[in-house]
């Protein structure tokens, strides 16, 4: 499988003329989800804030997260970014699947918190799968993420370790580096499963 270095070489690669609009997708991301995240910040007690910031994690963060996320494999796979693909996490069939994904890791992470990081890289693929596979939904794409991820979780993890020093540029930077640093880390891990979903598909013998 690919090192991480080349793995960003080829998220470097396909946002290559496409760092500018990337950088205004993930503005857009980010602009929607401050204003809703502060609609429901309003008059919160303190039970009223962990299940007004399930809800908003549930009814529109989750949808957006994998419109961000699906977003930047359409840039690796060479193709135009566009806005719409930001919404296109509010359909019924991504919108159920993203909201059992975030509530499994809440639950996960009301263990401990080490048991709920696993968990989230072993669900981590499921965006990319649903993007891929239609047909699945729910617990489907979720458990085909796990089977994906069983004995790559920490090749993940060390990608986005790897981007350690960007992150500290992007506070240098007083965090305006951050909309070209979270496109790149979105886009290498698109890299990441394209390698991996290309590794475990079964290989067709010529006759």
């Amino acid at each position: 499988m690919k090192e991480n270095s080349i793995l960003r070489a080829e998220a470097r690669a396909a946002l290559k003329g496409n760092w500018g609009s990337s950088a205004l997708y993930y503005l857009v991301y980010l602009i929607i989800t401050s204003i809703v995240s502060s609609i429901f910040s309003v008059n919160y007690g303190n039970e009223n804030l962990v299940y007004g910031t399930t809800l908003l994690g549930v009814l529109v963060v989750c949808p957006l997260v994998y419109g961000l996320m699906v977003g930047f494999l359409e840039v690796f796979r060479g193709n135009s970014l566009e806005i719409e693909t930001l919404f296109s996490g509010f359909k019924s069939r991504i919108w159920s699947t993203e909201a059992l994904k975030y509530i499994y890791m809440i639950l996960w992470s009301l263990l401990l918190l080490i048991p709920g990081i696993i968990k989230s890289y072993s669900y981590a693929m499921t965006e990319y799968i649903l993007k891929d596979n239609p047909e699945l939904q729910n617990n489907a794409a979720i458990e085909k993420s796990m089977e994906m991820m069983n004995g790559h979780k920490l090749r993940l993890f060390l990608l986005h370790l790897s981007f350690i020093g960007w992150y500290i540029v992007g506070v240098l930077t007083l965090f305006i580096g951050f909309f070209w640093i979270i496109p790149y880390v979105h886009t290498a891990e698109a890299a990441f499963y394209e390698d991996l979903k290309a590794q475990q598909e079964p290989i067709v013998e010529e006759m």
